[in-house]
């Protein structure tokens, strides 16, 4: 199989990458300077000869697209790499398509309903991918060693502040994006039915239970973590306040679902 990671120098594109080359594949990496996501004519011939696509681009500032929604529907759409790719494509995507306003785990095939602009931009991609026939990978709360992230910036602020305040009303899955890089490696490897499924973590916490976490598993105290409430971080985007999203579409195709979010910090901490 011949691969192309779309985004590559992002965050998840990295962790693809590492993953695709550990297994020895063949593939190319194509950065946002390299692929022009959004020209037809660049797609088709960045795609001639490839297998599978792994499409990692996406603009993520999610108060950006407040006031720039055209610009990031032009990323996220994926309408160019949904149109040439089709069913070779696997296109990730986020909670932020629904609102969270439930209060258990999304299953897959749960209407779209986004709150803010990112989402909308996000969920017209995930159109264009699923009537292309192609997989569409839902995730939340992402970190890993590439690219800021939640976890990182705890760790970071750990040694500037002696305490911190941290968000206790939104609730999701903690997510480390190599771990999320491997499951859909293997999901492209499977075999299995196109169609949208859910890349998290097990389980869910608060973003106030996630730093606290990672204080305590690098040694640190988490006393010096302080609840508070999303009103004292108002931000352009409203952010859903539940994002946990349900695994049932990954029995049967031979691709476990991910392990519980608190094991996978651990190992990620550890590294």
């Amino acid at each position: 199989m011949r691969w192309l990671v779309t985004g590559a120098g992002g965050m998840l594109g990295q962790d693809l990458c590492a993953v695709l080359a550990t297994s020895g594949a063949s593939f190319e990496a194509a950065t946002r300077a390299e692929l022009d996501i959004t020209s037809p004519s660049a797609v088709r011939d960045a795609v001639a000869g490839v297998d599978v696509v792994l499409n990692a681009a996406a603009w993520t500032d999610v108060d950006g697209a407040e006031t720039a929604e055209d610009a990031a529907l032009r990323i996220n759409d994926a309408s160019a790499l949904a149109e040439v790719a089709g069913k070779r494509l696997v296109h990730f995507s986020t909670d932020y398509v629904f609102d969270g306003s439930v209060s258990s785990p999304y299953p897959e095939d749960t209407p779209q309903a986004p709150i803010n602009a990112y989402g909308r931009t996000k969920a017209a991609g995930e159109r264009a991918v699923l009537a292309a026939g192609g997989y569409v990978v839902r995730t939340a709360w992402l970190y890993g060693a590439h690219g800021p992230n939640f976890v990182k910036t705890m760790l970071r602020l750990a040694g500037e502040r002696d305490t911190l305040d941290v968000v206790d009303d939104q609730v999701g899955p903690p997510t480390w994006s190599y771990a999320l890089a491997e499951q859909a490696v293997a999901l492209a490897r499977s075999g299995a039915a196109p169609g949208a499924y859910h890349g998290t973590a097990a389980g869910s916490t608060t973003w106030f239970g996630l730093a606290r976490a990672v204080f305590e598993l690098s040694g640190l105290d988490p006393e010096r973590v302080r609840p508070t409430t999303s009103d004292k971080f108002v931000r352009p985007a409203r952010r859903p306040a539940y994002s946990v999203l349900g695994h049932d579409r990954w029995a049967g195709t031979g691709v476990d679902p991910l392990p519980s979010w608190r094991p996978m910090l651990r190992a990620f901490l550890q590294q």
